[in-house]
């Protein structure tokens, strides 16, 4: 049987990246590594991965939660440093 973990450490992105895709579709970490895999696969899966984490950062600010905030932050320039040829926002 595979768990959480051994599905993500399969995945082509860290932790915190599969965190976010859980977070924005509402989905148990197992099916957002499935998920985030099949996205990191293209440039356009990639753009879409950029866009949830954008989306929740403006709902942080939305909310002003400003702990998600910082986290979801964090994530984004991560992000970016690991997949330079993104647009940055």
């Amino acid at each position: 049987m595979l768990t959480l973990r051994d599905c993500v450490d399969m995945c082509d992105l860290p932790p915190e990246i599969v965190d976010a895709i859980a977070e924005h579709q509402h989905l148990p970490g197992v099916l957002a590594a499935e998920l985030g895999n099949c996205l990191a696969c293209s440039n356009s899966g990639l753009a879409v991965i950029d866009r949830f984490i954008q989306d929740d950062i403006a709902n942080a600010v939305e909310h002003g939660d400003l702990r998600r905030l910082g986290r979801l932050q964090h994530v984004l320039e991560r992000f970016h440093h690991s997949h330079p040829g993104l647009p940055s926002a």
